[in-house]
């Protein structure tokens, strides 16, 4: 299976003007219009939209969008979807179209619920590159789902969505890539008792920009709740916060890439804190990935 890359994360919010100013003037995107059911585009990439954000009486995570390589590939994946049993559900045109991508098919993860859109490709925004503001975000880096049915996940997300396993944490966590993208992860899957958002991860390109977040959250009294730190696995150094819904974000600083060809076998890492986080940094676990229900794909309705 080829991807490109981990596209767009689309999010419902409880207020989303609010949230817009706050993905804008603390996060650091920059927006890229409206569409017809009142979602706010948003940007970190010359693609068109790199977040959503989507009207909801609940916050949490609406859809994720994954680029392939080419039509092909979406051609491989439906099948290779299909032929496990999962409904794949094909996008009609004009749909695509108001969200701003070609050829588009959906489907639901079995064991976490989550809606998948993949495209062929996505409109560029008129061809302007990305402006960094306050933060040099590098790009949208990868989204963490919990599920209780944690190892029917992993089996599903490398045998039938062919994503390679870069590392792991025993029984608690696995950091998949689209190969063949080189970086470390563009998704993971964590245990819970319940389906849900752990987080949304943006890249950013200095440590100066995990510095300035810190200062910035403070006196804007944004919840900081872990890090900073710095993950064994990818190599990360990390800051989570929470957004006006309380859903947990990322940024991070470093990453392993893998080449296409001849990459490390995965490793896995003992089970306990250390390897989550070698810092021992600060840690709220009340707050931190505890808000975004997952919306379920309503195969009868292809509305977005």
């Amino acid at each position: 299976m080829r991807y490109n890359k981990l596209g767009y994360v689309a999010l419902n919010v409880t207020n989303v003007e609010r949230s817009a100013e706050f993905y804008v003037k603390q996060v650091g995107l920059m927006p890229s219009g409206t569409g017809e059911n009142g979602e706010v585009f948003l940007r970190c990439s010359e693609d068109h939209h790199n977040i959503v954000l989507c009207p909801s009486n609940a916050p949490g995570l609406k859809r994720v969008g994954v680029e392939m390589q080419d039509s092909a590939a979406l051609d491989e994946l439906a099948a290779k979807l299909r032929a496990n049993g999962v409904q794949v559900v094909e996008v009609d045109a004009a749909e695509a179209a108001a969200w701003h991508q070609k050829r588009s098919i959906r489907f639901s993860d079995p064991f976490t619920g989550a809606t998948f859109e993949c495209y062929s490709d996505m409109l560029a925004w008129g061809g302007q590159p990305f402006i960094p503001t306050h933060t040099k975000i590098q790009r949208l880096g990868h989204v963490v789902l919990k599920t209780p049915e944690f190892e029917k996940g992993v089996k599903f997300y490398t045998e039938v969505l062919e994503l390679k396993i870069s590392d792991a944490i025993a029984g608690g966590a696995c950091f998949m890539r689209f190969h063949p993208n080189p970086y470390h992860h563009g998704i993971g899957l964590g245990v819970s008792k319940a389906p849900l958002l752990h987080h949304v991860n943006f890249m950013v390109t200095e440590v100066d920009d995990i510095g300035k977040a810190i200062a910035r959250f403070s006196k804007a009294e944004i919840p900081i709740v872990n890090g900073p730190g710095r993950h064994p696995a990818s190599g990360s150094m990390f800051l989570y916060y929470l957004d006006p819904d309380g859903m947990t974000l990322e940024y991070s600083f470093g990453m392993e890439e893998f080449p296409a060809e001849g990459a490390r076998k995965p490793r896995t890492f003992e089970p306990i804190r250390a390897s989550y986080d070698y810092w021992d940094s600060y840690l709220d676990t009340k707050r931190k990935a505890a808000v975004g229900a997952i919306e379920r794909l309503d195969v009868t309705n292809r509305q977005r």
